[in-house]
This record gives C-alpha cells, sequence and structure tokens, in this order.
C-alpha cells in the first residue's frame, strides 16, 4: 500500500499559497533546492504533476488544483484536532457547496434549498450558480457537494454521477394586468400572443414548444432569456406571458403582481439533486431531498 507523505503535502501547500518556492522556502526555513526536492517526490507518487511552469511563475495544474484543495481541508483538520485537545473551541461549521442551474427559477431555488439551513445552527453554505455541464465539473473536482438541476446529469464528464430525484411538477401561465385578458380561452388564447420562454439550453423550453405545438397555437416569442429572474421581472412590465413551475404558483402572483391565466399538468418540471455518490450522504442534501419529496412534491 502507498502511503501519502504528509510534509511533501505541507511543502506543496504552502508553495500554492506563497506562489513560489522562493517564497515558501522563507516561510518554512528550507532551503529552495530541498522544497523543490521534495515537491518532485510528491509528484511522483501522486503519479501527476502538480505545477507547471509559465514563464517565471508555478502555475497549479488541473491536477494541483484538487490536490491543494484536499491539503486545505486536511490542515484545516488538523489545526482544529490542536485545539480540540487544548481544550478551546474548533470553530468547526458544517460546510455546503451547492450549485444550482441558472435556468431554475430563483423562488424555485430558495424553497428547495431552505431545509438545508436547519440541519444544522453552525451550517455555512455556498451556492454557485451557473449552466449546468460548468457546476458539474466543479461537482467533478469535488468544489461542490451537490448540483440542482431541471435535467438528469448525461454530460461527458470525468466522474460518474447519480441523478436523484427531487420532484416533479406541473406548469402555470402567468400574465401581467394588460395581457390578464388572455385567460380567456387559454390555450387557443396564446395563439400569436406575445411570450417569453427560458433559453434553448433549457428542458423546459423543448417542453413547452412541443406542448404549444400539441395545441395548435404559435405564440409570439418576444424574448428568451438563461435567468428566470429577468425573464420573470420582464414578465411584470407585460412584455409578454412567461410559465413557472406550479409549485411556486402563489409567490410568483405576489412578488410580481401577475396572475395565472392558465396551467397544464402535461408539461412535467422534474428538478434533481445530482451527486458523486448513489447514495445521499450529506446532510444538507439529505434534508434538501426529504423535505421536497414528502412537502414541496409529495
Amino acid at each position: 500500500m502507498s502511503w501519502l507523505n504528509y510534509h511533501h503535502l505541507l511543502y506543496f501547500w504552502t508553495v500554492a499559497r506563497a506562489g513560489s518556492i522562493a517564497k515558501a522556502s522563507q516561510e518554512l526555513r528550507l532551503a529552495q533546492p530541498t522544497i523543490s526536492a521534495q515537491l518532485k517526490l510528491l509528484e511522483e507518487s501522486l503519479g501527476h504533476k502538480l505545477f507547471e511552469r509559465q514563464g517565471r511563475r508555478l502555475v497549479l495544474t488541473d491536477v494541483g488544483r484538487t490536490v491543494l484543495r484536499y491539503a486545505e481541508d486536511i490542515f484545516r483538520l488538523g489545526n482544529e484536532l490542536k485545539n480540540v485537545v487544548n481544550g478551546l473551541p474548533s470553530g468547526q461549521h458544517l460546510r455546503f457547496a451547492v450549485g444550482v442551474t441558472d435556468v431554475i427559477p430563483k423562488l424555485v431555488a430558495e424553497r428547495l434549498l431552505e431545509p438545508a439551513f436547519d440541519v444544522s445552527p453552525d451550517i455555512h453554505i455556498t451556492c454557485k450558480e451557473g449552466p449546468l455541464p460548468q457546476l458539474l465539473a466543479s461537482l467533478a473536482l469535488h468544489e461542490l457537494d451537490a448540483v440542482i438541476a431541471d435535467a438528469p446529469s448525461s454530460e461527458p464528464v470525468s466522474i460518474r454521477a447519480f441523478n436523484h430525484l427531487l420532484g416533479k411538477c406541473g406548469v402555470s401561465f402567468f400574465a401581467s394586468p394588460k395581457l390578464a385578458h388572455l385567460a380567456k380561452g387559454f390555450p387557443r388564447s396564446l395563439d400569436a400572443a406575445p411570450i417569453l420562454l427560458p433559453s434553448d439550453s433549457s428542458s423546459v423550453r423543448r417542453s413547452l414548444e412541443l406542448w404549444f405545438d400539441s395545441q395548435g397555437v404559435h405564440p409570439l416569442v418576444v424574448g428568451d432569456f438563461d435567468d428566470s429572474a429577468l425573464l420573470q421581472a420582464f414578465g411584470q412590465r407585460g412584455h409578454g406571458v412567461f410559465a413557472a413551475p406550479s409549485i411556486i404558483e402563489a409567490e410568483v402572483s405576489r412578488q410580481f403582481n401577475v396572475s395565472v391565466i392558465g396551467r397544464t399538468d402535461d408539461i412535467e418540471t422534474c428538478f434533481y439533486a445530482i451527486s458523486v455518490e448513489r447514495r445521499l450522504r450529506h446532510p444538507a442534501v439529505v434534508a434538501i431531498a426529504e423535505t421536497a419529496r414528502s412537502r414541496l412534491f409529495g
């Protein structure tokens, strides 16, 4: 069995934080050739290059960035261990890093993530937003504990990701007061009516377009958006009808001063927690999944 040399890891961690072997040598009070030799031994034991040179600078490789994150956790826990042994408060917090795809409405994301705050009084949540491929890449590098998405993972990432269905619901259509008359004769009233849609990358966009075709209506698409909050803001201004998951129907109506002009269960909006684990283990992710399945969508 190959054992990790934590002295070598400490030298690597110090160089990565200091930005150069010269600065690290001053901090560690070791000669530069000594540190260079120890770094080389660590790279050989791991089988990967951890740094590469760009001019006079040392830059972390992709593997180096992954090793650095683990090193930071290892030495942080080491300091906490010393504090506990010395009878001092450990200051340990439950950390939860979650990614949310940018096409998920903010109100849905808020309701899904809310149970995480009840897991521990000392929880620290980091929430990142972006397109699904970008968030899955961060998940692959263990920068995130989970990703909340409106579609299952099918991206060619370098990890095996597991999709945990949180729930699904129908879709409601909303309009400002000046377009509220479209409630009469819905869904035929949507034919040639101005509509705001999520971007092409959203699974809901494709479902909406298929549903329009099945109803024989052809709305006039006046805008498409990556950001759901911006889409709803333009809907509030009366620029077009917009759709949102039915589970946040009351919140959308109240927050944006719009009314529901129609609903359909033929379009299913699905939400997933994507993780690298077949069985969810992080307490925050478990709480999110249990609450979603028993209360939000139950």
